[in-house]
């Protein structure tokens, strides 16, 4: 979840708390970096963040930065007569902290030559000029680079902006539907059931609805859902329509459209049928207890991210604790996001997924911009994307990665290679968290009962006050 701007006293608590913390990679002040300073050193001092630490949070990534990445490229270095030192300056902290320590960091100049930053930070990041797109920072060494041709297009708009690459994304994730194949059955639906359109999804609804005890489709929605409203359900629904949230080249957001009014309708139809449950999305705890109920086997269809398959259903108890389900990979189907219709979704495609996900960055301010370009293209080369999947099981951003590695695991190959390709990702603007909030607000008002176009008019004036009413299409 994006977080929200804090106060100018929490920023200068934090500060005072020593949450910033330099490097000497970097200046303090002065214009953006010269591409092709210091190119030719032969001495060179990098640091990397990310919000990661070993034995906390992000350990995996940690220990793949610390004990694979800043050897291997040291090594690396030493063999081109470079030598490097690279340190990381890792946290363990909540992501709002992480962020304000970015964003001071960046604006003074005194934060790491190469940063982790999720890419639904990048529009604010780069409308406050903290960050710049590769081409100005790095120049042509950023352009060529041969992995681009590993990432697709879809998966390469998390770390772009405007149509300019401000970074590359370190890895990624997609978002499905999760079947239980037994109530599936059960209710006289194939097991390898793939809807072509929301009616489609609504009639297993209405099917699953006749077995007792079961809650047929969830679908997160309301306020105490947080951003798994918008980013799990909303956004996915709204692709289906074919137009996304916002665009990019007009500066705009849909504000009470036809497709957004469309997308509340669905909510009502499925909360107004008792095809989902309204109490659920009520409860703060309602995302946790939609888990547990999908892990006991009472909840027919599920709109979730990878997340749900890697660390909430797997089969170990060990790693998934109370919402393990040891009989996962027999039990659990899943399938794509159908659009509204066939050929109704962006792009006139007939299904659809939201995308998430983090990825890497260099300060404008490095005294090292060619050197901190290698760096951070080592990170993302296919050698070390391996090494940080095989720690970690994940979608990487690299087709090639996952191809090897997530051969083994169906449900993140099936993501990788059919759901990737045809993936929209959350707007990079610095508004984001208030529109979100305004989305969440309008699913709430519809499983509570309100028409849509009501629910519709409501999001538009709360997006009004929010972007401005010259930033609003539709209504």
């Amino acid at each position: 979840m994006r977080p929200s701007r804090p106060s100018r006293a929490a920023v200068l608590g934090i500060a005072a708390a020593t949450l910033l913390t330099g490097c000497v990679g970097a200046k303090d002040s002065g214009p953006a970096a010269d591409p092709d300073a210091n190119a030719d050193a032969k001495n060179v001092t990098l640091v990397i963040s990310a919000n990661d630490i070993k034995g906390g949070k992000n350990a995996a990534e940690a220990a793949w930065i610390e004990d694979t990445v800043i050897p291997a490229f040291v090594e690396q270095q030493k063999a081109k007569g470079v030598t490097a030192d690279v340190t990381f300056n890792g946290a363990g902290v909540e992501d709002e902290q992480y962020k304000t320590k970015l964003e001071l960091n960046l604006r003074t100049g005194s934060g790491s030559d190469v940063f982790a930053a999720d890419g639904i930070w990048l529009g604010e990041l780069a409308a406050a000029g903290y960050v710049q797109p590769l081409d100005d920072v790095v120049g042509e060494a950023a352009a060529g680079w041969d992995g681009w041709s590993q990432i697709s297009e879809s998966v390469q708009q998390n770390m772009s902006f405007k149509g300019e690459r401000y970074g590359i994304p370190n890895g990624t994730d997609g978002r499905v539907l999760y079947l239980n194949k037994t109530l599936l059955e059960k209710a006289g639906l194939p097991a390898d059931w793939q809807p072509t359109s929301w009616e489609d999804v609504l009639t297993a609804g209405r099917a699953l609805k006749k077995l007792d005890g079961v809650t047929p489709i969830q679908i997160n929605a309301g306020v105490p859902m947080g951003e798994a409203t918008t980013a799990q359900g909303f956004l996915p629904l709204l692709a289906g329509t074919g137009s996304p949230l916002y665009d990019e080249a007009a500066g705009t957001w849909q504000g009470a459209t036809p497709g957004v009014t469309d997308v509340l309708g669905f909510y009502r139809t499925v909360y107004g049928e008792g095809l989902g449950d309204p109490r659920m999305q009520q409860d703060k705890a309602g995302r946790d207890q939609s888990f547990a109920e999908f892990a006991e086997g009472r909840i027919g269809i599920l709109a979730e991210g990878d997340y749900f398959w890697r660390s909430v259903i797997c089969p170990s108890e060990d790693d998934c604790g109370a919402t393990s389900m040891p009989d996962r990979d027999e039990v659990v189907g899943w399938a794509k996001i159908p659009a509204k219709t066939p050929g109704a979704g962006v792009d006139g495609q007939d299904f659809v997924s939201v995308s998430g996900g983090a990825g890497w960055m260099i300060s404008p301010k490095t005294q090292y911009p060619q050197q901190a370009w290698e760096l951070m293209a080592f990170m993302a080369s296919a050698e070390m994307q391996t090494a940080l999947s095989e720690a970690q099981i994940r979608i990487s951003a690299r087709n090639d990665v996952n191809a090897e590695t997530l051969a083994d695991d169906p449900l993140l190959s099936f993501i990788s290679e059919e759901v990737l390709p045809i993936t929209t990702y959350r707007p990079s603007d610095e508004k984001y968290n208030e529109v979100s909030l305004a989305i969440q607000q309008a699913t709430a008002d519809v499983v509570g009962g309100a028409a849509p176009d009501e629910a519709a008019r409501t999001y538009q004036r709360s997006l009004e006050k929010a972007v401005g009413a010259d930033r609003v299409a539709g209504g």
